[in-house]
């Protein structure tokens, strides 16, 4: 069985659902959990899966990239004018509804690929190994609700 560790940050996300019968279709926000799951077959020579300074290193700026920003769907008639007022802090997502089910993906795919890009860098203190993998991102919406996505 591999071994497993977890790596949880926090930002402040807000996201708008255009479609959503209630509320949530307007803006509001969250103070998210993103986990961030990883599991290796061996330990390294300092008996770890791997430091988890290793994850905010590979994936604390992309995710700041959310941080105190909108999330919302490029059909939503307000998209282009709050694009134009707020600029980077509007995150569109193409003809999509930026559900936490979604976010939790596209979190997952990104991480994923800022781990392999840290994993090949050699001008780091703390080294990632290739057979090091991220098995799944779950994605805290409130204190009581989450999803997550997995490899």
């Amino acid at each position: 069985m591999p071994y497993r560790i977890c790596k949880t940050l926090e930002i402040e996300n807000g996201h708008m659902l255009t479609h959503h019968p209630d509320k949530c279709r307007f803006p509001h926000g969250h103070s998210r959990k993103v986990e961030v799951v990883i599991e290796a077959d061996e330990l390294d020579a300092g008996g770890m899966v791997c430091d988890f300074k290793i994850v905010k290193d590979a994936v604390g700026d992309y995710l700041d990239t959310f941080d105190h920003a909108l999330c919302i769907n490029t059909q939503d008639p307000m998209f282009e004018t709050l694009q134009a007022a707020y600029g980077e802090r509007v995150i569109p997502f193409v003809d999509t509804e930026p559900t936490t089910e979604v976010l939790a993906r596209t979190f997952f795919d990104e991480i994923a690929r800022h781990l392999l890009t840290y994993a090949a860098r050699t001008d780091t203190s703390y080294k990632l190994r290739p057979s090091v993998r991220l098995i799944k991102v779950r994605l805290w919406e409130t204190s009581s609700s989450w999803a997550e996505y997995e490899a």
